[in-house]
């Protein structure tokens, strides 16, 4: 039995420890409540709204988010490998979408072509993930392992990369006016533009 229900409204609520994998809602909205401990893996959320939510310690993985919304939502210690936020339910006035990451596995997932200002993302590792044709501006990404992401035609303009390490961005590819980098990890920006350091 699922303690969830299509079309039906939640408000305020918290839920703990619930085992929902592969579950599928449609037009299910879920405002002020808190999930934790909660397996949400290959779930299907259709046309769902999540409105000032936080996540402890979930597993989203792989969960589909088909024309859903996410507003003012807070992820943290969360598995969210291989999700496609692309498919979500992005509306064009709504540039800050108000989401944050903290200590998150996010692997695999897609960002492509998103606004999202003022993203947050803290401590987490966000390996192989698609930041191509995005607009992150004024978006904090302390203490974050960009391995093999992608950045191309990326606004990456006063983004605060303190701390963060492995990414591979391309000068003359993305902007970049104002980013903020730690010393060390800025000089591999200067890969991309076939230059040689000497001590």
């Amino acid at each position: 039995m699922n303690v969830f229900d299509s079309s039906e409204q939640y408000f305020d609520t918290t839920f703990s420890h619930e085992t929902l994998q592969a579950i599928e809602l449609i037009g299910t909205e879920f405002e002020s409540c808190e999930f934790n401990n909660c397996d949400f893996s290959d779930a299907i959320f259709d046309r769902c709204k999540f409105l000032s939510c936080t996540f402890n310690q979930c597993n989203l993985s792989l969960m589909k988010v088909k024309n859903s919304r996410f507003y003012d939502l807070t992820f943290t210690d969360c598995k969210l490998v291989g999700v496609d936020w692309t498919r979500a339910s992005w509306p064009s006035f709504q540039v800050d979408a108000e989401l944050s990451f903290n200590r998150c596995i996010m692997n695999d997932s897609s960002f492509f072509g998103l606004t999202l200002h003022e993203l947050k993302l803290e401590e987490c590792k966000l390996h192989e993930v698609d930041f191509r044709e995005a607009k992150l501006k004024n978006a904090s990404m302390n203490y974050c392992d960009f391995t093999n992401s992608l950045f191309m035609h990326t606004d990456l303009e006063a983004v605060d990369f303190t701390e963060s390490s492995n990414f591979s961005i391309d000068l003359m590819e993305n902007k970049l006016t104002n980013a903020k980098f730690t010393r060390f990890e800025a000089l591999a920006l200067l890969e991309s533009l076939d230059i040689e350091l000497v001590d």
